[in-house]
């Protein structure tokens, strides 16, 4: 099968930018974003459809089994992993790949997501005490350990600024399932940060709940931690 990836080129922040397209065939049916960027990159020298030699395309991976978040990318303008996202999905055989908008441009597909771990240092999401594992609270918490740090989630979201106040389901998810675990005293500096940086901004459109990688359930937990939260907040 042969495909036509149209790639964004970007040298580094401020360069300039362009999509720059490329041919790419291969017989496995299997074949992934991730694996057509790899081909790309292992060819001698990497020519356009012009004829016109490139460089090297920057993109980050580390596992390549839907495991680490790191490869997420615009597919076709959808947030996506490279190593999920199946060439054969796409339709017409053209795919267009652009690095994730929220986040600042390192080069070409590759961008810099360290506002994530800031956010979660920020709100502390860790546990100083025993977390309490459950019947009630057992799958829920699983749930949430299921966050790849990717970023996909905010980069649908409406309400998602990095320099903004509102953290995101990507700082969600983590501090639901410590919100879920922790004793009411342990928890508490982790539901002030909470109603801080999730409740007061997150608008409720839900637009994360389909486009998350690992298939986490974003409308239970969030239920479910606004619930502890606010009841808490209550007495």
């Amino acid at each position: 099968m042969k495909y036509l990836l149209e790639i964004w080129r970007q040298a580094s922040p401020g360069a300039g930018s362009c999509f720059r397209s490329y041919v790419y065939e291969t017989e496995q049916a299997g074949a992934t974003v991730a694996s057509a960027l790899q081909d790309l990159n292992e060819r001698p020298t990497l020519t356009d459809v012009n004829g016109v030699t490139d460089s090297k395309i920057v993109w980050a991976c580390s596992c390549l089994q839907k495991k680490c978040g790191a490869c997420a990318m615009l597919v076709n303008g959808r947030p996506q992993l490279a190593c999920k996202a199946l060439l054969s999905e796409q339709k017409k055989g053209v795919i267009r790949l652009e690095p994730l908008r929220k986040f600042p441009l390192v080069a070409d597909l590759m961008v810099n997501r360290e506002v994530l771990f800031a956010h979660l240092q920020e709100m502390k999401v860790w546990a100083e005490s025993s977390v309490s594992v459950n019947d009630k609270n057992n799958a829920l918490m699983y749930e949430a350990s299921l966050c790849l740090q990717c970023g996909c989630c905010l980069e649908v979201c409406p309400n998602f600024s990095p320099t903004g106040r509102f953290f995101g389901m990507a700082a969600m998810v983590p501090s639901a399932r410590l919100l879920m675990g922790l004793d009411s005293v342990s928890s508490k500096q982790l539901r002030r940060q909470y109603r801080k940086a999730i409740v007061d901004g997150c608008g409720k459109s839900l637009a994360c709940q389909n486009i998350c990688p690992a298939g986490i359930d974003i409308e239970q937990l969030m239920s479910r931690s606004n619930a502890v939260t606010l009841w808490h907040l209550l007495r």
